[in-house]
Formats: structure tokens, C-alpha cells, sequence
């Protein structure tokens, strides 16, 4: 989670405790459930009537000082108690360790409104299951600069994995790492010959770590390009979940079609795509899962409001600007469809406000 965020979020269910975080451009989720069983005990202590469930957030610098130098801790430490004080808003570690020490951290916390990212696995047309060693070894011969990777399909079943390179890169001063992997090296492949899709592979590697070392069955769910992708891990008592954008398809012009996604957003009509926040899931508000059996919540893109809101001579200025400029290269679009506004109903819509820092030097002096 440190390697996707800058903040934990923490939500006490009667599933388990959620630890989650996302990443500033909000291109990259990651949820971990602890189901009730993995602790010796666990209490989540469930909202009353007056009460929603508590949720709060910490720097994850902060939470991670307090598990500094594992080895040592694993030999020293006998149990770790986790309690959750909202009427101080302090966020308690003790540390039970040998000979009677107890280590205890006060963590400052602040409240804040349930993270979740909208995604459905069951509609992606695609699905690929294999142990994270596979993986893990195959990622190993791509370089630690390398940003975004891209995972094909081919004939057989064969799975690609290459690194992305633009269109705008020379062949001749480009080098491409691609590997191929049999259908034999995983669990089950379901995907159709062809398919791609382009990701980030920071989060991918630190993922990988993670379930090699447990051990675990890594599952990817994706789509088409522009569509997110959600590798899934599943055991008794855990249950993770990371969702990364991927970059859409450059050469197709048609918007793509409301398949995935708990709640349908609409497609943005035009290509902003370097900026997520524009049609990304920052914040729900509705309360506790569960609680109230009234229809879901609507969603606002923030990119709908914008549009809008806009006056239509001005847009035909800033389209007339941004082609003055010949030989600008295509931004990438990586584009992600897992977050959207999800407000309770009756909650005002908050207006978006951009600051101009220069002011336009054609005008009149």
C-alpha cells in the first residue's frame, strides 16, 4: 500500500478490517480485508442508531514507523493490539513484546469519507489465473525504470508481456524486451486472441512481492484498452484487491461502452485523459454497507460539470489553441472508469474551481 499512496485508510466492518490507499492521480486503488478470523480477536465496534461507521485516515510514513525493521520485531514482538479511539482521535499501536515491554505509538488520525473504487470483475471479458512466482520471474527481465508494461494475448492462449513503447520512439533507438509465457504456466486462461492492455508496472511489481511471498494465486480481470484492470488475491482470510488504469486504445476514435463498473459512467466525449480526476471515485458519503436499502447514490462526473458549465465560444478558442501548436506528440491516455463522484442524494454538487496562475498574453495590453 506505501507504494500506491501517501495515506491508509482504515474502516472497521463486520467483514474484517479494510485498509486501503490510492494514488494522487487516482489511477491506482489497492484494498486489503482481514476477515474477523485472522485475528485472535477482533471488535469492530458496529455503528449505533445515532452513528455511521467510523472510518479515518494516517500518513502511511507514520503507520509504517511503528512496524520498522521487521526481522526484529518478529523475534521480539508477541502480539500487536490495533485500537481505534474516535472521541480522541487517536490511533493506538501497542506493541506487546518479551520479558513484559509494551511499545505503545499514539497515531494522530483524521476522519474522513469511505474510499472505493467502482469495478465489477464479473463483466470482464477476460480473466487469467497464475502463481505470483510466474509472474514475479517474468517482470524480473523488464528494467526498475521501466514505467508501463503491456500484457497481450495470442494464439493458443500464449500471454505477452512487453514494454510499452510510444509510437512517437525511434526502432532504431528503441529496445523491446517482449516474453511469452505457455497456457500451461497458469490456473485457467480465459481471454480472446488479440486483446491487450497497457498499465503501470510500479504497482504491479509491488503486488507481486506480496503474494509471492504468501504465497497466493494472483488473478487478472481486464477488459479492452481504456478499461481498468483488477488483479485479485483470495484466501480464507484475506481478500485484495488492486485496480489500475490502463491506456486506451490511441487508434480507435468511438467511445468505450459502460461494461465494467458497479455504477455506469459516462465516457468523457473528449480525450483529457492525463486527467483521472476528471472522471475518477474520490469520496462515497453514503453510510454504512448495509444500512439503508434506498436506491444507490447518483454519480456527477467531474468532467460532465466542467463541459457544462463552459461557454461553448470559449471551447471552440481553446480547441482553435491547443491545434496551433504543429508537432505537439499525443499525451498518453491512460484512462480509468473505476472511479466516479458517488454524493448522497440531496448533497449539493460542489462547483470545481481552477486557479489561473497566467493570464492570457494575447489579450488587450
Amino acid at each position: 500500500l506505501s507504494r500506491i499512496g501517501d495515506e491508509l485508510y482504515l474502516e472497521p466492518t463486520e467483514k474484517g478490517l479494510s485498509l486501503r490507499a490510492v494514488n494522487s492521480s487516482r489511477s491506482a486503488f489497492a484494498s486489503f480485508l482481514f476477515a474477523p478470523l485472522f485475528f485472535q480477536l477482533y471488535e469492530p465496534g458496529g455503528p449505533t442508531p445515532d452513528t455511521e461507521c467510523f472510518r479515518c485516515k494516517v500518513h502511511m510514513k507514520s503507520f509504517l514507523g511503528v512496524f520498522r525493521s521487521l526481522p526484529s520485531l518478529e523475534k521480539s514482538v508477541g502480539k500487536c493490539l490495533i485500537l481505534l479511539k474516535p472521541r480522541t482521535n487517536r490511533l493506538v499501536l501497542q506493541l506487546h513484546c518479551k520479558y513484559g515491554v509494551t511499545k505503545t505509538h499514539n497515531l494522530a488520525f483524521q476522519e474522513c469519507e469511505r474510499l472505493q473504487a467502482v469495478f465489477d470483475t464479473q463483466r470482464c471479458s477476460s480473466r487469467l489465473c497464475a502463481p505470483a512466482r510466474v509472474l514475479a520471474d517474468a517482470v524480473v527481465h523488464f528494467p526498475p525504470t521501466l514505467a508501463e508494461v503491456t500484457l497481450g494475448t495470442g494464439p493458443g492462449g500464449k500471454i505477452s508481456l512487453r514494454n510499452y513503447v510510444e509510437d512517437e520512439a525511434e526502432p532504431s533507438k528503441t529496445m523491446v524486451t517482449e516474453l511469452w509465457l505457455a497456457e500451461d504456466e497458469f490456473q485457467s486462461v480465459t481471454v480472446s486472441s488479440g486483446s491487450y492492455i497497457t498499465f503501470c508496472l510500479k504497482e504491479f511489481r509491488g503486488l507481486l512481492t506480496f503474494a509471492e511471498a504468501s504465497n497466493l494465486l494472483l488473478t487478472i480481470h481486464f477488459d479492452e484498452p481504456g478499461r481498468p484492470v483488477v488483479f485479485t488475491l483470495d484466501d480464507p482470510v484475506l481478500e485484495v484487491h488492486l485496480v489500475l488504469a490502463t491506456l486506451s486504445d490511441l487508434e480507435s476514435s468511438s467511445p468505450l461502452p459502460a461494461t465494467n463498473g458497479a455504477s455506469r459512467l459516462p465516457t468523457p466525449a473528449d480525450d483529457f485523459a492525463d486527467d483521472l480526476e476528471s472522471y475518477m471515485v474520490a469520496l462515497e458519503t453514503s453510510g454504512c454497507e448495509g444500512a439503508s436499502g434506498g436506491p444507490p447514490s447518483p454519480t456527477f462526473p467531474l468532467c460532465n460539470l466542467r463541459a457544462a458549465q463552459s461557454d461553448p465560444e470559449e471551447q471552440e478558442v481553446e480547441e482553435d489553441e491547443d491545434g496551433a501548436v504543429p508537432g505537439t506528440p499525443p499525451h498518453k491516455k491512460f484512462r480509468s472508469l473505476f472511479f466516479g463522484s458517488v454524493l448522497t442524494l440531496g448533497s449539493p454538487i460542489p462547483a470545481p474551481t481552477q486557479e489561473v496562475l497566467a493570464e492570457d498574453s494575447d489579450g488587450e495590453c
